[in-house]
């Protein structure tokens, strides 16, 4: 190996971390947010799609928050770079936000509003740290590196089960302030460890851009999501279909588990919020052979075999109705989800045009993720109120299925879409 392939390696290795450090302090708080706000929510409300929609209100904001603001990252020029700035000034703020969260329990609109605060401030650097995967890795690394990220994300769901269990229900301020002081210590590291201005996504860029604040030439998100909608190709078109559908089927198996223990397995609130705990460990296990089986037989095709993967978890659970059956179902829906949460971003930056969008692409990524949020907590939770806790799984299963049936039909664009795509 030769000194130059080692210092790339080694690079490689060091940014990933990097930008695993910054998933991890923002799903520090996001996990825990989706875990023990809706118990705060049910000592004001009674039901389910209305606390499914007050939880999807963050994916409502993200909808037209993250593209936006990944566009913005990518037209953004400093001397710290295009991606450091935004998170530098959001996770403070968002940090003090969140922790403020129990201290408004007693009133559901000072609840509600602070919700939309956090939530308002975190979309706004949510996509960001993500996009350092692509200014700094090549395309063919991409899947391993996003394992490491989402690894990173995974550990907060043990993190904000282990809080749950061990503080919620003594002591719940406490509780809130822990992953806020996470985020903060995160930011520190980051800011003095991450010069992204030096990563070779931002050296590629044209030299009079890399010279001004904001460079105007940039495409805006308007220019690429209506680049995607008149592609005859659809493969782009139908990924954030898929990532929509996906993304509300998930989004329900966590915002809506903590009740769903409590209503159909009589958990109290604090084991309720932990029935995540093993599923965390599932997801790392499954993390990075997920993003190697990508490598050898196509991503698109890993991701289809892991979304089967979780609607046949969803049903495994329903017929095993008790803690064991629930946390066993959880763990094997953990796994097959990693097959999609690793690969999916992947496959859509590898659809970029250029080095330009890369943050509008994560931001078209979460937009997409983060509608199937909003509405998939609320329509399950619909579903809920007309057939009770018990099917809950079952509904969420159906959605999933929904986002199973569209990954198999990009296989049919795959020639358009290009070699990298295709894998």
């Amino acid at each position: 190996m030769t000194t130059t392939s080692a210092g790339k390696r080694s690079g490689t290795r060091r940014i990933t971390f990097l930008v695993a450090l910054a998933v991890f302090a923002q799903e520090s708080t996001w996990n825990f947010y989706e875990s023990q706000v809706p118990p705060l929510l049910r000592e004001h409300l009674t039901s389910a799609a209305v606390v499914g929609l007050l939880m999807g209100m963050d994916n409502l904001l993200g909808i037209f928050i993250q593209p936006w603001i990944g566009a913005q990252s990518d037209r953004t020029r400093t001397p710290w770079g295009r991606r450091m700035p935004y998170l530098i000034v959001g996770m403070p703020i968002a940090a003090v936000l969140f922790a403020l969260i129990p201290h408004t329990a007693t009133s559901l609109p000072l609840l509600i509003g602070l919700m939309f605060s956090y939530a308002l401030v975190a979309n706004t650097f949510k996509p960001i740290a993500e996009a350092l995967v692509p200014d700094f890795i090549a395309p063919e690394r991409r899947s391993r590196a996003n394992a490491a990220v989402k690894t990173a994300t995974s550990i907060t769901t043990i993190v904000a089960a282990l809080i749950s269990l061990l503080l919620v229900d003594d002591h719940p301020k406490i509780a809130f302030a822990i992953p806020a002081l996470i985020m903060l210590i995160s930011i520190g590291v980051l800011t003095l460890t991450v010069k992204d201005r030096c990563s070779p996504a931002y050296l590629s860029l044209p030299a009079k851009s890399a010279e001004s604040h904001v460079d105007p030439a940039a495409p805006r998100v308007r220019d690429s999501f209506i680049d995607i909608i008149k592609d005859r190709d659809r493969s782009r078109l139908l990924l954030l279909t898929a990532i929509f559908l996906f993304g509300g089927a998930w989004a329900s198996s966590r915002s809506l588990i903590t009740p769903y223990g409590m209503e159909t397995l009589q958990l109290s609130r604090g084991d309720a919020g932990s029935l995540a705990l093993p599923s965390g460990i599932a997801f790392i296990v499954a993390a990075y052979p997920a993003a190697v089986f990508a490598e050898r037989f196509g991503r698109l095709r890993v991701m289809a075999v892991g979304m089967a993967t979780f609607a046949a978890a969803m049903l495994l659970g329903t017929t095993v109705q008790n803690p064991v059956g629930t946390i066993v179902a959880l763990c094997v829906a953990a796994a097959g989800g990693a097959c999609f949460l690793v690969n999916g971003v992947v496959v859509l930056w590898n659809l970029a045009p250029s080095a330009q969008v890369f943050a509008a692409y994560g931001g078209l990524y979460t937009a997409s993720w983060s509608a199937g949020g909003f509405l998939g907590p609320a329509l399950v939770g619909g579903m809920v109120d007309v057939t009770g806790w018990s099917l809950m799984l079952v509904d969420i299963a159906v959605v999933a299925t929904l986002s199973i049936v569209v990954v198999t039909r990009i296989s049919k664009f795959r020639r358009h879409a290009g070699p990298n795509a295709a894998r």
